[in-house]
This record gives structure tokens, C-alpha cells and sequence, in this order.
């Protein structure tokens, strides 16, 4: 089955009960049982609910991976899995990931006694010296957040088992209609769905994927345990939201793609950041290690003052933190996503305060085009 298929007939389909073509919303908290532990897989939906299972099945079968688990917030998934770990241990992080994985790494796991070193995984050696006795995980994204940084996963992966560590890849911005992390060694992977996954801008959550149904288990446990669950309701609308991933995705590509190229040919601007672009250092291994570069480009207008203007100018690019949706939407990453990493921090990565990120949307690319034009020119 290919993935477009794949993505609307895989998982768990319809209802056997009433012939519903929808995976119904089971909006229960608890299920009768026949006797004492005798149930019909269902006992109590944080531990389990139909709806929300379809969900993980799912998108266990679009990563490839063998077991699912849903969260609230993408947010959620993470803490869960740092929640594997114990007090001394240690994780080597991207140098340029989310500002919220920082945040919740360095303010609040680090105060349980997690230790993180921050190293840039597109540099293998880099990664590898980071890597101490105590150290039990590889975590990065792949491309970063916001300099779309590529790193091999596949050579990482080779890194990680070398030294009996995990391996986990946030996927967020390649979906699985782009890039499987798991088939090229990792060992977990996970999503802010709230992004391309949900794509309209109406639900906040979370995925997980693990590669072997062990750690599957282990992550369940602590799924359970500290109860960051996804709601039956919003878990039908990922569901329904994801059945045009495929569509979608090949939309905000070809919309980036043409943005990307247009921007790279301007003066005044003093770079353009896209994988897709045949300058970009990784563009090769992008091309490599995924079936498409995806739809987020990141450009620098040389200030934030200019960026600011550029902002207050736009017509049809919506300032708001995020990203994936329908709707194009334009962000300073120093003064918003990013602005929990300290600006000595920022300045060591090249998080300028003139970057501007743009989550390209869907609509004609013309009029994208037309309204970048004349909120830089003026």
C-alpha cells in the first residue's frame, strides 16, 4: 500500500458495529466490565480509549513503527519520554532545536537531575564527543527549528547503538509522508501533531512512535501514569485532518519551493534557508534521507527593525506562533518560539534578530508571492 493510501485506509477504519465509515468519538471515561479484570479492551480512557487508540494505530502504521501513543500537546509527548530517564543521567540535544525543548530540558527536567549537553547533530563528531558514560539518548530534530539544519539520521543511529544509547527524532516538520525516521535506525519518534499532522490550525496534541513494542510498553506505563493523554474529541479531529496529509504536504512543498527560489534571487536579502535549494550545506542528504523538503523556510532581512516592518506589511501571511497549516503563517523566531533561549545562545546558532520563518501555506502561490513583494519593497 503507498503512503497516499496508506493514508486513507490504514490504521483502524470505520465502526463494525453500525457500518460508520468515521472511526466514531467514544466520549467515555469508563467502560462496564463483565467481571472483575474481564473487559472488552477498554477499562478507563486514560489508559485507553477507542477513539484515540485508532489514532495510535495509525500513525504507528504510517512511521512504521510498533506502537503508537497520542498526548495532549507535543509538549506532553516529549516529557513523557524524558520521563524514561532518571536522576544523573544524561542526553546529548540539538544545538538549534524548538525553544520549548530547551526550555523544558534545561528549567525543568534539569532540576530532577537530567543532564544535557547541546551539540550539533549535523555533525556526527560532534554528537559522538558529547556522548558520556551516563548517557542514555541522542534527542534532535531533523530539519531544525528554525535554521533547517539537516542531520543523518541513519549515521546517528549508527552513533547510538554504538554506544547502547537511544536514539529520538522529533518529525514534526517532514511528517511521515516525507521522512520515516525509524526505517533509517531511530528509535523513537514524535510529533507536535498541533502542526502539518492536525494542518488547520484547530487541535493541539501530541504523537509517539516506538520502533520495538517494549519500549512501547515503557512508554504506555508512563503514558498512564502521569495521564498527559489526548481527548477522544480531538483525537477524531487528527484523524480526520490527516486523511489530506499527502495532499497537503505536496502543496505547502511546491508553494516553498517556488518562495525559496524567488527569495534566494533578491538583494536584500542576505540569506534564504530551504533545503530544497541546491545551496543549501545538507541538500544532498536532504534529497537522500526524505521523498520531499517540506514547507518552512527561514530568511534573514538584516534587522529586526526591517523585520518588523515586513511583518506589520504582510496581507496573507498570519503573525502567529506555529506552524503546518492551511494558512501561511510568518514568525520572528528570536522574539517568539525562540525567545526562551538566552541571546548570547541565539548569537553563538545564528538566530539573528532579523530571521524571519514562514510556514508556507496553501494558498496560490502568486498571491504569496505578491504579498512578500510588497512588504519587502516598500
Amino acid at each position: 500500500m503507498r503512503i497516499k493510501t496508506r493514508l486513507i485506509h490504514g490504521g483502524i477504519e470505520g465502526d463494525p458495529h453500525t457500518g460508520a465509515v468515521s472511526v466514531p468519538i467514544y466520549q467515555v471515561s469508563t467502560y462496564k466490565q463483565d467481571a472483575i479484570g474481564q473487559h472488552k479492551g477498554f477499562e478507563y480512557s486514560r489508559t485507553g480509549n477507542p477513539t484515540r487508540h485508532a489514532l495510535e494505530t495509525y500513525i504507528a502504521e504510517l512511521e512504521g513503527g510498533a506502537r503508537g501513543l497520542a498526548f495532549g500537546s507535543g509538549m506532553a509527548a516529549l516529557s513523557t519520554i524524558l520521563s524514561m530517564f532518571n536522576k544523573g543521567d544524561h542526553v546529548v540535544v540539538g544545538d538549534d532545536v524548538y525553544g520549548g525543548t530547551y526550555r523544558v530540558i534545561t528549567r525543568v527536567f534539569s532540576r530532577l537531575g537530567l543532564e544535557a549537553t547541546y551539540a550539533d547533530t549535523s555533525d556526527g563528531a560532534a554528537v559522538e564527543a558529547a556522548i558520556r558514560p551516563e548517557t542514555k539518548a541522542i534527542i534532535m530534530e531533523t530539519p531544525t527549528n528554525p535554521l533547517l539544519k539537516v542531520s543523518d539520521i541513519e549515521s546517528l543511529s549508527k552513533v547510538a547503538k554504538k554506544h547502547g544509547i537511544l536514539l529520538i527524532v522529533d518529525n514534526t516538520f517532514m511528517t511521515p509522508y516525507w521522512q520515516n525516521p525509524l526505517d533509517l535506525g531511530a528509535d523513537i519518534v514524535y510529533h507536535s501533531a498541533t502542526k502539518y499532522l492536525g494542518g488547520h490550525s484547530d487541535v493541539v496534541a501530541g504523537l509517539v512512535v516506538t520502533k520495538d513494542a517494549k519500549l512501547g510498553e515503557e512508554l504506555h506505563f508512563l503514558q498512564n501514569a502521569i495521564g498527559g493523554i489526548l481527548g477522544p474529541q480531538d483525537s477524531w479531529i487528527l484523524l480526520r485532518g490527516m486523511k489530506t496529509l499527502g495532499i497537503r504536504m505536496e502543496e505547502h512543498e511546491q508553494n516553498a519551493r517556488t518562495l525559496a527560489e524567488w527569495l534566494e534571487k533578491r538583494s536584500d536579502i542576505s540569506r534564504v534557508i530551504y533545503p530544497g535549494l541546491a545551496s543549501h550545506p545538507q541538500h544532498e542528504l536532504a534529497k537522500r534521507q526524505g521523498r520531499g523538503f517540506g514547507g518552512m523556510i527561514s530568511f534573514d532581512v538584516g534587522s529586526a527593525a526591517r523585520a518588523d516592518e515586513v511583518l506589520s506589511r504582510v496581507k496573507y501571511f498570519t503573525l502567529a506562533e506555529s506552524l503546518g497549516a492551511v494558512e501561511s503563517l510568518i514568525s520572528v523566531p528570536a522574539r517568539m518560539t525562540h525567545a526562551s533561549i538566552p541571546a548570547e545562545r541565539r548569537a553563538e546558532l545564528g538566530i539573528t534578530d532579523g530571521l524571519v520563518r514562514i510556514s508556507v501555506g496553501i494558498e496560490d502561490v502568486q498571491d504569496l508571492m505578491e504579498d512578500l513583494e510588497q512588504a519587502l519593497s516598500k
